[in-house]
């Protein structure tokens, strides 16, 4: 029998009242985002993690942040969809209620979740229609919720762009932690490579006015897929984007459901940070 989640759907109207306890607490989580990495001074690069939470007395959703991925020992790297267990407190300076500061030696894998039909009990509760009612929630109240599941009406577009490089403060960033070596550092750090490429997606939400969104993906998968296919010329890496984040993901066939999370310092800002897409029951037409 597959592990259940909990027995109640969660209330999206309720806001979210951030812990003011500052001590780290345990907690189970199934992770279903790792964003792409991005430059960081003191670590070099960071990712934000997205996961339910499976503490039946605490259920929703956390943003785990930072974490150097890279930097993770062997037994304590994890992927989308594993059931991990860490150590974790709120984050003092993120008024975002989600937001907890993980203990990067705390990460324990429990298992795997193989295949949608594991995945999904767990996550269909949380799968909404309106991302308008969302980035209006934020507007009323800037400390509403900052990470959702969005199932779109319809999917208009992907949008494949040059990425423009890092910018100066980024790159500043990126060559003092290259140069500072660690205590226990035994090779040359590396520096994080900007993609070749960003892209987005243009859909409509479920919200009756509607007048589309336009998020930019910063999804992992996104910057891992162009490193697999570096050796291609930019038409093919644009191509292998394509073929993955619009025929695969989007096609007629999948239940294609948006992971989305908004910007601290932009909160009505919200980026899609990962896509779930299992197989649809039935097929529906895409515009």
């Amino acid at each position: 029998m597959a592990e259940q989640r909990s027995l109640f759907s969660p209330d999206f109207e309720t806001v979210q009242i951030k812990p003011s306890e500052t001590r780290f607490q345990r907690m189970r989580v199934l992770i279903t985002v790792k964003a792409a990495p991005n430059p960081s001074e003191s670590y070099g690069e960071t990712v934000c993690v997205a996961a339910l939470r499976l503490d039946l007395d605490q259920p929703g959703w956390v943003r785990l942040y930072p974490i150097n991925f890279r930097e993770l020992d062997g037994n304590s790297q994890f992927r989308k969809y594993d059931v991990v267990t860490l150590e974790a407190k709120p984050t003092s300076n993120d008024p975002r209620a989600e937001s907890w500061r993980p203990r990067s030696d705390s990460f324990v894998v429990e298992k795997h979740l193989d295949g949608w039909s594991k995945r999904m009990p767990y996550l269909d509760d949380y799968i909404e229609g309106s991302m308008c009612d969302l980035i209006a929630a934020v507007r009323r109240h800037p400390a509403a919720r900052s990470l959702a599941a969005i199932r779109p009406e319809e999917i208009l577009a992907l949008d494949v762009e040059p990425h423009p490089g890092w910018t100066p403060a980024e790159r500043q960033k990126i060559d003092r932690y290259v140069q500072q070596l660690g205590l226990f550092d035994s090779v040359p750090r590396t520096a994080l490579q900007a993609p070749r490429f960003k892209a987005w997606y243009r859909y409509r939400c479920h919200s009756a006015a509607c007048n589309t969104h336009r998020q930019g993906i910063y999804d992992w998968e996104l910057v891992a897929l162009q490193r697999t296919v570096n050796a291609r010329d930019d038409i093919g890496v644009k191509r292998a984007i394509h073929e993955k984040f619009w025929d695969l993901m989007c096609a007629s066939d999948r239940d294609t459901v948006f992971y989305v999370g908004n910007q601290q310092a932009h909160p009505q800002s919200f980026i899609i940070l990962g896509v779930a897409y299992p197989q649809r029951l039935k097929p529906t037409p895409r515009g």
